[in-house]
């Protein structure tokens, strides 16, 4: 045996053991956060995932509704087994209309209750809410509530940049995206099948 497959047989080994120990199972708490991209195109993926195993999953979006994206029109093919729900009327400073950015928000979230205590989503993914609670559009008490509330094998994905402290610390698994470099630094525009 060569020494290299040597280290690997004891490398698996420790692995086998590891892994036999872990058993456990539970619908997780995820959030993606952070000041780079990809956050909401990570979810979209555990989405696809989902329905390659056969599970429900549904997305609300918070902020984003206006454009006509690539992925809202991919999950809307899979029928019944994706609810895809833009609910948002975009970013403040777009709208500058608080109120009406209140209520988009609270039909948001209200959508989103419904899916998360329905037993038939497996997943649902609440895309932007973290850019909702910074702008206190939606209260993170009343998120922590109903998150912690769901049925027990319910994934639930939390996007968006400046995630709260609390829910970083009520989630199992926290991905922070870090920018290194952007081309719209250099004055590129949003490309259709990168950012929508």
């Amino acid at each position: 045996m060569t020494e290299h497959a040597e280290r690997m047989a004891k490398k698996k080994a420790n692995r086998d053991k590891m892994m036999a120990k872990k058993t456990g199972e539970k619908g997780l708490l995820i959030v993606h956060t952070g000041p780079g991209k990809g956050k909401s195109s990570a979810a979209f993926g555990m989405v696809l995932r989902c329905v390659g195993h056969g599970m429900k999953a549904g997305v609300i979006q918070f902020i984003k509704g206006a454009w006509d994206t690539a992925e809202r029109r991919v999950f809307d093919s899979f029928g019944e087994q994706v609810t895809f729900k833009a609910m948002g009327e975009g970013f403040t400073w777009e709208t500058q209309d608080r109120e009406r950015d209140l209520a988009a928000a609270a039909r948001a979230w209200t959508a989103a209750q419904e899916m998360i205590s329905d037993p038939a989503y497996r997943m649902v993914v609440l895309d932007e809410l973290n850019v909702a609670l910074k702008y206190e559009l939606v209260d993170l008490a009343e998120v922590l509530a109903v998150l912690a509330a769901r049925p027990a094998d319910t994934h639930v994905v939390i996007t968006g940049r400046g995630a709260p402290d609390d829910l970083i610390e009520a989630a199992d698994l926290v991905t922070e995206m870090k920018l290194i470099k952007h081309p719209f630094k250099q004055g590129i525009k949003a490309q259709q099948g990168v950012e929508f």
